[in-house]
């Protein structure tokens, strides 16, 4: 056998790569068929570290779950008491007392019109259940409407409808789109987003797309606080709050995507509450439960439910599943709410983030790192494209700490109980990462 090209081993390496990944059981979402050399085997995890199966132990600032931590005994024993008691009933047939505290707990973090809760399973149904009581909403006034406006490189979830609302290229399918949308895109570059010059360019562009055609208005905007997964961009000082004038003065529902930003991770329980205005409607999941069940909430202004009198099929919500609102994932919920009120996690996020900001801010002297960016306890780190971004990632699981990789965009996301001396260690190895990708 002659000696192997470098193209050669790279070919055999992926060969036995894809091997490894279809001999696996399990279909990993969001994820390549061929094995990904930074996928940690998770076997176990306590506070903000996250040991893999051969004992390696890493700082976890990759999950955007976890806002209270791993392994918090308060919250296991009240999910498991409630397994205990009584491990679920379906809300359309009947109530439980677990759901209407959750509602009541959340409800209190909420501008006071935000007032019922609808409860689904995941971010994705979430935000297909806001869309449908939009629809809805209009419909019984009887001025129907089906658009929807929102950011060309939104993420609103995997389901078709929410998959629709995204531009992204991974969110694409195969299917007859179930909605209509109208797509905004950012000007300029994502650096330049947050500057408040930014702002007047971004609600000039919202407003065209909502009175683009006057026959056809639509039924919502719908916006992250701070888009994620399209590029984690940082929006302008000002924007939701003309964002939700602009709505006002079209009758126009506005819709505040939260499932990842919700629950405190921007350093307010809510990231539209930097702008301190009330939405019509806003999803929040990920960090509700704190990773320890899935769950999301949909919060809707009362205006919008008293309608739901008047629906001409119901008389009432016509969306759920059956284990919507399931009382074990709604008892960790209120125990994740506990935790935060009593340990004052949103304001650590706050003071953490900006520690974990200053940090890494020095960073964008290297020559690959083009922003370094961040809100609450969130920082980005723009590369100069995905090749570094992928080597960042790498480097700093190397360093034994666990990032996200989103294209050319690396994003640090510790649990919201990160203190001083995890975030300056997470600072520390993220710099030696660095060294080894700028070097």
């Amino acid at each position: 056998m002659g000696i192997l090209s470098k193209s050669d081993h790279r070919a055999r390496a992926a060969d036995q790569s894809r091997a490894v990944a279809m001999d696996h059981p399990v279909i990993r979402p969001w994820s390549p068929i061929v094995e990904s050399p930074g996928r940690v085997m998770a076997d176990r995890a306590l506070g903000e570290r996250l040991w893999d199966a051969d004992g390696t132990e890493y700082i976890d600032a990759s999950s955007l779950n976890a806002a209270c931590g791993y392994g918090r005994l308060e919250i296991v024993a009240a999910a498991s008491d409630q397994m205990a008691r009584m491990q679920g009933v379906d809300l359309s047939m009947h109530d439980h007392d677990v759901a209407a505290r959750l509602a009541r707990r959340l409800s209190a973090h909420l501008p006071a019109e935000l007032s019922r809760i609808l409860f689904t399973n995941s971010g994705s149904e979430g935000i297909e259940a806001a869309c449908f009581v939009a629809a809805s909403y209009h419909a019984h006034l009887g001025r129907p409407r089906t658009r929807v406006v929102t950011f060309a490189r939104g993420y609103h979830g995997s389901t078709t409808l929410a998959r629709s609302l995204s531009q992204l290229g991974p969110t694409a399918h195969w299917f007859n789109d179930p909605i209509r949308v109208t797509p905004v895109t950012i000007p300029g570059t994502d650096r330049d987003a947050r500057d408040p010059a930014t702002s007047p360019l971004l609600l000039a562009a919202f407003a065209e797309a909502i009175t683009q055609d006057p026959a056809d208005a639509p039924m919502a905007v719908l916006v992250e606080p701070l888009i994620n997964v399209g590029g984690g961009v940082v929006l302008p000082p000002g924007f939701l709050r003309g964002l939700r004038k602009l709505c006002d003065e079209h009758g126009v529902l506005l819709i505040i995507d939260e499932v990842f930003t919700g629950i405190g991770r921007t350093g307010r329980m809510f990231g539209f509450q930097h702008e301190e205005i009330t939405p019509d409607i806003v999803v929040s999941s990920k960090g509700l439960s704190g990773g320890y069940a899935p769950i999301a909430a949909v919060a809707i202004q009362d205006y919008v439910y008293q309608t739901f009198v008047d629906d001409p099929f119901f008389g009432g919500v016509r969306y759920g599943h059956t284990t919507s609102g399931h009382p074990v994932a709604c008892a960790a919920s209120i125990a994740v709410l506990d935790v935060i009120e009593k340990d004052g996690l949103v304001d650590n996020a706050r003071r953490m983030g900006t520690r974990l900001l200053d940090g890494l801010a020095s960073s964008i002297d290297r020559s690959v790192v083009r922003d370094v960016r961040g809100l609450g306890m969130l920082v980005i780190l723009e590369m100069d494209g995905d090749d570094s971004a992928a080597a960042l990632a790498e480097g700093a699981r190397k360093q034994r700490l666990l990032v996200r990789q989103q294209g050319p965009i690396v994003m640090v996301v510790p649990p919201l109980t990160a203190d001083a001396d995890v975030i300056d260690d997470i600072v520390s190895r993220m710099r030696s990462a660095l060294d080894g990708v700028d070097g």
